[in-house]
Formats: C-alpha cells, sequence, structure tokens
C-alpha cells in the first residue's frame, strides 16, 4: 500500500500530514511555505510512495464554500498538471483549526507554543487526515 498525504492549504502556510505505508496512523509531516508546496510534493513523491492527496476544502456553517476556495481550486489546477498521476479527493474541513488549537491546549502547550501557526496547520493537515481515515 501507499500513504495518503493531507494538505490544510493557506495562502501563506500550508500543513501536510501523511499516513503510515498500512494506512492506520495519521501523523503531522511539517508545515510549507505555500509558495514552495509544488516542489516540495513532487520532491516528497518521488522518495515516498503516495496513492491519493486529500486537500481540506473549508465550508461555512450553511454549507457554502469558504473564501479561500478560489485559492485553493487554483492550486489544485497547478497540482493536477504537475503530478497528474496522484488523485485528489476533497475532505471537509471546518473546525479543524479550532480542534487543533484545542489539542495544543489539551496537550499541555504552553501560551508562547499554542501562537506557533505552523504547528496549528500541521495539525489541522493531521485532523483532515484522521478524519477521512475514521470515515472510509
Amino acid at each position: 500500500m501507499a500513504r495518503l498525504l493531507a494538505i490544510d492549504y493557506g495562502t501563506k502556510r500550508t500543513g501536510l500530514a501523511i499516513t503510515d505505508e498500512l494506512q492506520i496512523i495519521a501523523s503531522g509531516l511539517t508545515t510549507v511555505n505555500t509558495n514552495e508546496l509544488v516542489p516540495f510534493l513532487k520532491e516528497y513523491t518521488k522518495a515516498e510512495k503516495v496513492e491519493l492527496f486529500l486537500i481540506g476544502e473549508p465550508k461555512q456553517m450553511d454549507n457554502t464554500a469558504s473564501e479561500s476556495e478560489v485559492h485553493i481550486q487554483k492550486f489544485i489546477a497547478k497540482l493536477e498538471k504537475e503530478i497528474p498521476e496522484i488523485p485528489i479527493k476533497r475532505v471537509d474541513e471546518r473546525f479543524t483549526s479550532k480542534m487543533a488549537f484545542q489539542t495544543m491546549i489539551d496537550s499541555g502547550l504552553k501560551k508562547s507554543q499554542r501562537k506557533n501557526k505552523a504547528l496549528i496547520d500541521e495539525i489541522s493537515a493531521t485532523l483532515i487526515l484522521q478524519n477521512y481515515l475514521y470515515n472510509k
């Protein structure tokens, strides 16, 4: 089996999470500057076998698309062009940032550590991935 890679896309930073090869455990991978995201993914997928990209789908409470969806669609078009062999699936990401912040509190991180937005992005990607694994 190959890994699943979750992407919590942001206009500045993007959080990434990955499964093990058996697709049982979701772990934070890293946070990448968004302008370096596609080159990072190209290198990563050369080194590791990835079966599927899971990209967060931000929605409003009324189920309409979030303002950031325009940027995500541009990213998806570029990703499909650059790495066409790996399919993309969208995953609802509502509340993942709030859940990530709560996870940081629950794990005992100090207030100064909880201000690390890169860590929040990585945890959010992990939550997107865990949600997918749980519901697949």
